[in-house]
């Protein structure tokens, strides 16, 4: 489990990007954001790989967000790299998304393993696998980052600082898969091995 605070970005994939472009001239904004676009992730979110994750009754179905996040080091460094399924209710907006979509207990899963960075290879070259119930659902390729890994780090420390033990996701593509109460959900990437976690019905 992170050692500290774990953040989530938002478009950072061109294909996301191109799908919401009209509304990013509507208000709030009139505008694409300039800046990386984050969120918390907070620890009652967190499931470790195996763990089943809690649906509530009311949810039919939740949105998969597999991506790879770094894991910080000292002095800004990047220490590692893991495996996150960043799950949440699927919702109409991705700008500033509400705590209740992103934010629900267990709604992040966690892989087991972080690579170190110096064994990672190049971050622009990941693509990793999504299945459930072994059928392959989504493949991500971040060749497709708008900023990669490195940008992504500088553009983040320009406003604010990252920890040793923060964790910074790269971000979620488009052609998220949907699961369900029952669902295995497997993502893998070469290297970084597999994040398994089944969705369960909450306890009442």
């Amino acid at each position: 489990m992170p050692a500290g605070t774990v953040y989530g970005v938002l478009l950072n994939f061109r294909g996301e990007v191109e799908a919401l472009a009209p509304q990013m001239s509507q208000p709030p904004y009139k505008t694409a954001p300039k800046a990386p676009v984050l969120y918390v992730k907070p620890v009652n979110t967190w499931s470790a790989h195996g763990a089943g994750i809690p649906m509530p009754a009311r949810i039919p179905e939740v949105e998969i967000g597999a991506t790879i996040a770094m894991v910080m080091g000292d002095a800004g460094t990047v220490a590692g790299y893991g495996l996150m399924n960043d799950l949440s209710i699927p919702h109409a907006s991705f700008f500033r998304p509400p705590v209740k979509f992103k934010c629900l207990d267990g709604f992040l899963g966690i892989g087991a393993q972080v690579i170190p960075a110096s064994e990672a290879g190049d971050p622009s070259q990941f693509t990793l696998e999504v299945r459930i119930n072994g059928e392959v659902k989504q493949t991500v390729n971040f060749r497709n980052l708008v900023r990669n890994a490195s940008q992504l780090l500088a553009d983040v420390g320009e406003f604010m600082t990252l920890h040793a033990g923060d964790v910074l996701m790269l971000g979620c593509d488009v052609g998220r898969p949907l699961a369900k109460v029952g669902d295995r959900i497997d993502i893998s990437a070469p290297g970084f091995g597999t994040l398994t976690n089944t969705l369960v019905a909450e306890a009442i």
